[in-house]
């Protein structure tokens, strides 16, 4: 009887154990693609000139994407374009207005099929604090941080829900969450902003397969960052950084190819920060 019981248990443990076996390879089918993660795959990169732009346009080229180059001249965007390894276009429109954007879209659209990948990333800085921002500035500065941001998603998403598959990554800030060191108001409420237009949209379409997430450095060594800071505030920062340096683009553009890729699917509505030490949670 112990026998028999014995490998009654042995037989129920083997049907488990295939059943897990199935949903396993079920679940490597989605997860586990046999072909390079994003060959193929087209990613709009906004910004893409600027130092942060081109490392992350670089980066996903590398990894087989297909990459639409967008930023303010037309012929910048095209002859950086040209220096990637993937078949890329360059492509000028004004980001912080929804008929550009729409129109620019629907341009890429044309001639690269779709968008799987959108990395939103151009932006403007202002250092002016609460009391010495205008009106305008307040509202330049969001258009182009925040607004477009919107208007490109929302022209992007219909195609990455028809295909069940997309990844919109938005370049934050530290700012959004420390308030700001050197950074103004405007720029830093935008930044916040830009988050909750993260989790909002995170929240309303991880179901059709898209992910959206975003990535929060602060101090990149990059000319807008470093630029409006003295010589004496650069060593100040160094020294307060915990890992006394500055963030390198290339660093922003790995987060972002970790979140764009297939096996990135399970995280949605993120912030990656990226402040060497200075806030940890």
């Amino acid at each position: 009887m112990m026998l028999c019981g014995a490998r009654r248990l042995t037989a129920a443990a083997g049907c488990a154990a295939l059943g897990h076996f199935a949903w396993r390879q079920q679940q490597r089918a989605v997860c586990e693609p046999s072909t390079p993660a994003l060959a193929g795959k087209v990613a709009l990169v906004t910004g893409g000139t600027g130092s942060i732009g081109w490392a992350v346009a670089t980066s996903l080229a590398d990894a087989g994407c297909r990459v639409a180059l967008v930023d303010l001249d037309e012929s910048r965007c095209r002859e950086m374009a040209s220096k990637l390894p993937t078949r890329s276009i360059g492509v000028a429109f004004d980001v912080s207005r929804e008929d550009t954007v729409n129109a620019g879209v629907a341009r890429v659209v044309a001639e690269m099929g779709g968008v799987d990948v959108l990395v939103n990333v151009a932006g403007i800085l202002s250092n002016n604090k609460a009391l010495e921002t205008s009106a305008d500035e307040w509202r330049k500065v969001h258009a182009v941080n925040y607004d477009s941001s919107f208007y490109l998603s929302k022209a992007c998403l219909p195609h990455m829900v028809e295909r069940g598959w997309g990844r919109i990554i938005n370049l934050s800030s530290w700012a959004w969450k420390s308030g700001g060191l050197t950074a103004g108001t405007a720029y830093s409420a935008s930044k916040a902003a830009l988050v909750g237009l993260t989790f909002s949209l995170a929240r309303q379409f991880a179901g059709a397969g898209v992910t959206v997430n975003a990535v929060a450095p602060c101090y990149v060594f990059s000319p807008m960052i470093m630029e409006q800071l003295t010589a004496a505030k650069r060593a100040e920062l160094l020294e307060a950084i915990p890992v006394h340096r500055f963030c390198a683009p290339e660093e922003v553009a790995h987060a972002v190819l970790f979140l764009a890729s297939p096996l990135s699917g399970f995280i949605t509505g993120e912030v990656v920060d990226m402040n060497g030490g200075f806030q940890m949670d």
